[in-house]
């Protein structure tokens, strides 16, 4: 399988290290041609407002709204979880997003980055580590809307159809359970 990572900003790199690490083709998609190449995609942690910006200015917005409604598998950590929610909670004034996930993500939940830390929860029946910095949570979720772990009393991980989201950072852990449950999971159908 093909996999782009969205690298316009953000830690796009520990995702393209985890995707090979699972054993797929991992490529970085900064331009048209890139993201309807690939049979996935992944959205990085960053900054949500820097990603939308980078991502008009490269043309690729509205490609990638299209290719996430029309059913592309699509995982997005932290700020990927902002990209993908359809509502947001503090956000910037008219912040836009691709949406995909029937959410409303509350940005910075956690705190500031100061307030970064770590925590063990569970995700799919097994334990993990998690790293949160500045890190959203789901506020709301609609019915078709699948929690798969939670934090703090708020969901952390949720699933939509195709389309998965972490408030949390996998990439930055030698974990590979998420990226695996959505190779595995979200994209075999494709």
């Amino acid at each position: 399988m093909k996999v782009g990572v969205l690298a316009l900003q953000g830690d796009f790199r520990e995702h393209i290290l985890a995707t090979t690490q699972c054993g797929h083709e991992a490529i970085e998609v900064r331009r048209l041609v890139e993201l309807e190449s690939v049979d996935a995609l992944i959205l990085p942690g960053g900054e949500s407002t820097t990603i939308v910006h980078l991502a008009k200015t490269f043309e690729l917005f509205n490609p990638i709204r299209k290719r996430i409604g029309d059913g592309l598998p699509v995982y997005g950590s932290c700020a990927g979880m902002i990209l993908l929610a359809e509502r947001i909670l503090d956000g910037a004034k008219g912040q836009e997003t691709f949406g995909g996930l029937d959410i409303t993500v509350r940005r910075n939940a956690f705190g500031r980055q100061v307030d970064s830390f770590e925590s063990e929860l569970e995700f799919n029946g097994k334990k993990m580590n998690a790293v949160f910095i500045r890190a959203p949570w789901v506020e709301q979720s609609g019915p078709g809307v699948q929690v798969l772990a939670e934090a703090a009393g708020h969901a952390v991980a949720v699933r939509e159809g195709k389309v998965l989201a972490t408030s949390f950072h996998p990439e930055l852990t030698s974990n590979l359970e998420i990226h695996r449950y959505f190779f595995d999971e979200m994209c075999k159908a494709r």
